[in-house]
Order: structure tokens, then C-alpha cells, then sequence
């Protein structure tokens, strides 16, 4: 099992791949904390913080890519969602 900051990085890696398609709509994302569960947190910024589909963008793009990038995680969520 990978450790948390090997699991960090890796998710890191695979938010840098994220972060230019979200950037082209106006919006941005930042890791906020990788749970001792393995849940990692994330802040939707810009326009993603506001769009209606960001739900939709964090579970279908942010958090598929993540978890094929790194199997360990369990889920994605957005820490700035109402």
C-alpha cells in the first residue's frame, strides 16, 4: 500500500492533468486534504465553482481520472459545494 504522500503526489500528478480543461471554462481546482480514508478533498474554483454541472464535472472528469490515476482513492468530493 502506498503511503499518503506517495498517494499525494500522485494525485497531485492527476489534478495537473485536470486543471487545463477546467481553466479553458473559466474555472480551477485545488486539492484541499487526502482523508486517512482515502476520500480526497478538492475546492472547485472560478467559473466551476459556480456552474450548475460542476457535480457532473467533479464525479464524471475530476474523480474518474483520479481514481484511474490512483486506485487507492475511494471518492472525490468538493468541499465548496452547497
Amino acid at each position: 500500500m502506498a503511503t499518503k504522500e506517495e498517494i499525494t503526489k500522485k494525485v497531485n500528478a492527476s489534478i495537473e492533468i485536470i486543471r487545463p480543461y477546467l481553466q479553458n471554462d473559466g474555472g480551477d481546482i485545488s486539492l484541499v486534504e487526502i482523508t486517512d480514508d482515502l476520500i480526497v478533498k478538492v475546492k472547485l474554483l472560478g467559473a466551476c465553482g459556480s456552474c450548475p454541472y460542476s457535480i457532473m464535472t467533479l464525479k464524471n472528469g475530476v474523480e474518474q481520472t483520479i481514481r484511474r490515476d490512483v486506485p487507492e482513492i475511494k471518492e472525490v468530493v468538493a468541499v465548496n459545494m452547497g
